[in-house]
């Protein structure tokens, strides 16, 4: 199958989440919805000197973290229940060679409330099938070395850790970050498609409730 860049652009609903291109409009919701200390403490977006805690400084961040016309840039939304619509992060699918058929899955960060919810694995279930589906062979994840929740959701989903990249780049406040390298190939999806399907299927009908007392 000959690689292209996955189709941008549309809603694409899943069962408990819809997702849908993250434009700058959008940036005030984003920022109500990852703009707390808590997400940036793990290593997103260059770590906690980036953390911006007005929405003026945040959407100065927005401005240059996400490459807007470069990849796709997803914002993340919840169907269903007393929060259906509500904005509640952001993922994407980028650096692309298409050549190569690969692609790397990140920039991702979500509201507090939902973390350790199903909202993470369909949207990775989403945002993979729509690169293994446009026959790319290979989607790098990764993430901080010092970020262990995130590198244990990253090891969740079936990925293959491949070792840490030292000095990768450099964190917010100047510092080298040494960043951990996990892969998924397009053989390995079918297995992976598997594990998160059945991650979904545990929640039932249920929508996704957000956890009090976090952001």
């Amino acid at each position: 199958m000959r690689c292209s860049r996955p189709p941008f652009g549309e809603v694409v609903e899943g069962r408990f989440i819809s997702l849908e291109p993250l434009t700058r409009q959008l940036v005030p919701e984003l920022f109500a919805a990852v703009g707390h200390p808590q997400v940036f403490d793990g290593g997103y977006g260059g770590g906690p000197a980036a953390y911006r805690d007005t929405l003026e400084g945040f959407t100065e961040f927005a401005d240059t973290y996400y490459a807007w016309d470069a990849a796709n840039v997803h914002a993340v939304r919840l169907l269903g229940g007393p929060h259906d619509g509500l904005l509640v992060g952001t993922s994407t699918l980028g650096d692309f060679e298409v050549s190569l058929g690969y692609a790397h899955l990140g920039w991702t960060a979500y509201d507090p409330r939902v973390w350790g919810t199903v909202v993470n694995a369909e949207a990775k279930l989403l945002i993979l099938g729509s690169a293994f589906d446009n026959g790319f062979e290979r989607v790098k994840i990764q993430a901080d070395v010092l970020n262990t929740r995130s590198r244990a959701a990253i090891q969740k989903l079936g990925a293959t850790f491949e070792g840490i990249a030292r000095h990768d780049m450099r964190r917010a406040d100047g510092a080298w970050r040494d960043s951990a390298i996990f892969s998924i190939l397009s053989a390995e999806w079918p297995h992976v498609r598997r594990g998160l399907e059945k991650r979904l299927e545990k929640q039932g009908g249920r929508p996704v409730e957000l956890a009090p007392g976090r952001g």
